[in-house]
C-alpha cells in the first residue's frame, strides 16, 4: 500500500482528511467484491463477491467477516431500505430483490413491459420508498457473473420501482451501460455512471446529473465529470454534497461544482463504495479482492 493513501488536487480536499487515519484493508480473498451496504442496528456491512456468488458480513463490533449468503444469485449492488430490509440487484435471477425481517427472499421486480431485465447492477432507495435501479447487460454478457444470454430489452436503462404500485418506468433510455447511481443529500438530483466504454472505445466513461422532479420525473442529464483514471462505478456522497467515487486508482473525490479534488489511493482496482461506522465518517471500499475503510473528517448523507 502507498505510504500516504491520499492525494490532494485542491486544498478543500485537505480539510476532509485525517493525515493520521491509513487505509485498512479488512479481508481479501474475493474475486470482484462489490455492492457495499451498511446496516447501522447491527452495526455489521454486507457486500457481494459476485463470481463466487455469495454475499460477505463485516462485524464492526469485532472485525469478524463471515458468509452473509450463498449460493446468492450472483448478486451486485445492494441497499437498505427504510424499513431495514436489504435490497439486491441479482444478476442470475435478473431481478431485484428484498430480504425480508424473518430471511425470506421476494422478487419486487424482474420484467419491463414484459421482458426480463438484462442484469440489475445498482440500485438505491429514495425517502418515499421507490427504489431506483441501473439494467446494463454485465451479468449475462459471460458466465463469469451470472448466466450467458441475449438480452431480450435489446438496451440498457435507469428504472424507478413506483413504491405504491410496484410498477416498474424507464426513467433513463440513453445510456449504453448505466451503472453507479445516487441522489444528493436533498433528493433533488440524480447522479448516474455510464460505464459504455467498456462496450467500445468510443462510448462514455462518465457520470450525468438529473433534475428530480414531482413523481419522479427526470430533466437535464448533462455531464457532471469525466473519469480520469479507468471507469466510475459504484459512488456514494457526503452530508455537504461532494462525490465519491471508485476509479481505477482509487476513490475519487468531486466537490459539487465539478472539479476532482482529491483521491484515496487504493492498491486495487475500486468498484464500489459507502459510507459506515456508528458517526457515518468510515469509508468502505470494495476493490476487486478485498474490502478496505478509511476514517475520514466528513460524514456520509444518510439514505435510511
Amino acid at each position: 500500500m502507498p505510504e500516504s493513501p491520499y492525494e490532494i488536487l485542491d486544498p478543500r480536499f485537505a480539510k476532509l482528511i485525517n493525515g493520521t487515519a491509513r487505509l485498512e484493508r479488512l479481508h481479501t480473498g474475493s474475486r470482484w467484491t462489490e455492492g457495499p451496504a451498511w446496516f447501522p442496528p447491527g452495526r455489521y456491512l454486507v457486500w457481494s463477491d459476485i463470481p463466487n456468488d455469495r454475499m460477505l458480513r463485516y462485524d464492526d463490533a469485532d472485525g469478524h467477516v463471515s458468509v452473509f449468503r450463498q449460493p446468492a444469485g450472483n448478486t451486485n449492488g445492494h441497499a437498505v431500505d427504510r424499513q431495514g430490509r436489504l435490497v439486491s440487484c441479482e444478476h442470475k435471477a435478473r431481478r431485484i430483490s428484498r430480504t425480508e425481517h424473518d430471511g425470506s427472499v421476494v422478487t419486487i421486480a424482474d420484467r419491463w413491459q414484459g421482458k426480463r431485465l438484462n442484469s440489475p447492477n445498482d440500485l438505491i432507495v429514495k425517502s418515499d420508498g421507490s427504489i431506483w435501479f441501473t439494467d446494463p447487460t454485465y451479468g449475462i454478457d459471460s458466465d463469469y457473473e451470472g448466466d450467458r444470454a441475449d438480452s431480450e430489452i435489446g438496451a440498457s436503462h435507469v428504472y424507478r420501482i413506483d413504491p405504491t404500485t410496484g410498477a416498474v418506468e424507464a426513467v433513463v433510455t440513453d445510456m449504453i451501460k448505466p451503472n453507479g447511481l445516487a441522489f444528493s443529500p436533498d433528493e433533488t438530483k440524480l447522479y448516474v455512471v455510464d460505464t459504455g466504454r467498456t462496450h467500445g472505445d468510443h462510448h462514455p466513461a462518465h457520470m450525468r446529473v438529473f433534475d428530480v422532479g414531482d413523481g419522479g420525473r427526470l430533466s437535464g442529464g448533462s455531464v457532471f465529470a469525466d473519469c480520469t483514471a479507468g471507469l466510475f462505478d459504484g459512488f456514494r456522497l457526503d452530508t455537504a454534497g461532494r462525490i465519491w467515487t471508485s476509479a481505477a486508482d482509487g476513490i475519487h473525490c468531486y466537490d459539487p461544482d465539478g472539479t476532482l479534488i482529491g483521491k484515496v489511493l487504493v492498491p486495487e482496482i475500486v468498484s464500489n463504495c459507502c459510507f459506515g461506522g456508528q458517526k457515518l465518517n468510515r469509508l468502505f471500499i470494495t476493490a476487486t479482492t478485498s474490502l478496505y475503510a478509511v476514517y475520514l473528517k466528513v460524514n456520509g448523507a444518510r439514505t435510511i
